[in-house]
């Protein structure tokens, strides 16, 4: 064939194709940035920035008493603006870079500030600034969740406080366990969008939390029913849609597993929502509309680690199972037991988290209908790695949130007083009101 080209005066093409060979092999090496991947990961960001504002901001505010919907709405604002910044000076370089020696546990400190985040600078198939922006959208929402185990008795400043030192000593160092090429992550542990890293980490944080702060003035002899009830609807609906980002968006490119993500994330969600749904009806005689809307935050919690590896069927029993064991836990449990997580960020997004993030090790094998596991696990040893990877999250994010809660009461005190908590934090903490005498 070569003979033949030769022959035919085609020996300058070859010439000039064999010195190019080494540029064309270097050139497919190179990162390069596929637009389709990147107008994905772009909407798949504000989808998750949209999860907090305005979706958890109103899920949380409608559940509160009118005299408090300000200060969970504000609280919700102010740690998106708060964690959006420290993420940039430092979170994303210690979460997500190489940490040498250290890399086990912490990344390392080359993108402090933002450094080398270029426009020319690629992570995989899209612009880095655009990955470092998807995960501060997680870095945000990861801590707004916890507001909901405090809501209506601590202190603005003491909240501040503690979400800059919880998202930096702990929602940092966990975040580069299981992502950044951390021991979590080494070990084969399955966590596609965040069950240990968001979830069980915010909801060992909000218990923490509402055992240090203690019960609500009058909880639980005085009723406090949701001041409404619409707000937290259109929040929880809002966290369904931008839950699609969350999940599908985690694949970090545009394709069969972005979109299997979003299929199955669909599907347990409404799987938990009924199940939530039908519990209730079975247990009090009549179904409510915010048992619907929590279920199906159960299902989208419990989906969360498995929605890169589970197949449809798979969803519908991670889905059944979060919110199973959340409604017990969010109810009979809660009250045998008798603290007071004011919005049931444990009941939810810990033990959902959880039931989550077991379930990943049993359904991601395809004989289950999931991605496969990797060459030479079980489901059985699958299982036992996803089960130190929660146990891990529940040690570390449980001692080191209650550390911090003490050091910050300890401080400048963590709760408002009786008096300020009676008035209603919108009026004491902010001095406005969020509704019409």
């Amino acid at each position: 064939m070569i003979d033949r080209l030769i022959r035919r005066g085609a020996a300058p093409v070859l010439l000039v194709l064999v010195a190019l060979l080494p540029s064309l092999a270097l050139a497919q090496d190179t990162p390069t940035i596929d637009t389709g991947d990147t107008a994905w990961m772009l909407t798949a960001t504000a989808l998750v920035l949209f999860m907090t504002l305005p979706g958890l901001a109103l899920f949380y505010a409608g559940m509160v008493r009118a005299k408090n919907v300000l200060s969970v709405l504000m609280q919700c604002f102010a740690v998106a603006s708060l964690m959006s910044i420290l993420w940039a000076i430092y979170g994303y370089s210690l979460a997500f870079t190489d940490g040498g020696g250290l890399n086990d546990w912490i990344g390392g400190m080359s993108s402090l500030f933002l450094a080398g985040i270029t426009v020319d600078a690629v992570s995989g198939t899209i612009p880095e600034s655009l990955f470092m922006v998807f995960q501060m959208t997680f870095f945000i929402i990861t801590p707004a969740l916890i507001v909901g185990a405090f809501a209506e008795r601590m202190k603005f400043s003491a909240m501040l406080w503690f979400m800059a030192l919880w998202g930096t000593l702990v929602y940092v160092p966990i975040a580069h366990w299981v992502w950044g090429g951390g021991w979590v992550g080494a070990m084969g542990a399955l966590d596609f969008a965040g069950g240990t890293v968001v979830h069980i980490n915010a909801g060992v944080a909000g218990l923490m939390a509402a055992l240090v702060l203690g019960k609500r003035r009058g909880y639980p002899t005085t009723a406090m029913p949701p001041h409404n009830l619409g707000l937290t609807v259109m929040g929880a609906s809002m966290l369904w849609v931008g839950w699609f980002g969350f999940n599908a968006g985690s694949e970090l490119a545009a394709d069969g597993t972005a979109a299997m993500a979003m299929t199955v994330t669909q599907i347990a969600t409404a799987t938990a929502a009924l199940t939530w749904m039908f519990l209730e009806w079975i247990r009090h005689g009549k179904p409510s509309v915010l048992g619907i809307a929590t279920g199906a935050v159960a299902g989208l919690v419990a989906i969360t680690p498995a929605s890169g590896t589970a197949g449809p069927m798979g969803a519908i029993a991670i889905g059944f199972g979060g919110a199973f064991f959340a409604f017990f836990a969010s109810t009979a449990i809660k009250r045998s037991l008798g603290y007071d997580d004011s919005l049931d960020v444990w009941g939810v997004h810990g033990v959902a988290g959880i039931v989550g993030a077991l379930l990943t090790g049993v359904f991601a094998d395809a004989s289950l209908g999931g991605a496969g596991l990797a060459d030479g696990m079980t489901i059985a040893s699958q299982f036992g790695i996803q089960f130190i990877s929660v146990l891990a999250t529940l040690v570390y994010g449980g001692i080191g949130s209650l550390i911090i809660l003490k050091v910050v009461d300890w401080t400048i005190g963590l709760r408002v007083t009786e008096e300020q908590e009676t008035e209603g934090l919108d009026i004491s903490q902010h001095d406005e009101r969020g509704y019409i005498i």
